[in-house]
């Protein structure tokens, strides 16, 4: 765009090229090609929006997996604990308990 300073409009002057000029030879594409790049790009979005969704059925997969897991783990805590639990009660109550036998005490 050329503008002069003394005029108050403004002209645009767009250059003419020669047909094998470097600067006329810009990727320029018609519609049947504009519409067969916009195929493959929408088909490989859809390639890779399948792909992300068996990743993702696979990492739910994982998690109902460990979670499957966890639940079994945290029973048997819960069973050791109490079992450890029951065993410590037992021990009290044989500790406390009067022993039979007298140490230490002559017979009379």
């Amino acid at each position: 765009m050329i503008v002069s300073r003394e005029s108050a409009t403004t002209v645009v002057v767009e250059p003419d090229f020669d047909e094998n000029d470097v600067r006329t030879m810009s990727p320029r594409r018609n519609s049947e090609e504009v519409d067969k790049l916009s195929e493959e790009a929408r088909k490989d979005l859809i390639e890779q929006a399948k792909l992300l969704q068996m990743s993702l059925q696979a990492i739910v997969d994982r998690v109902e997996t460990v979670k499957s897991e966890h639940e079994k783990l945290e029973g048997g805590n819960k069973f050791l604990q109490s079992y450890i639990g029951e065993l410590m009660q037992t021990s009290k109550i044989t500790s406390t308990a009067p022993s039979k036998s007298k140490k230490g005490k002559a017979r009379s």
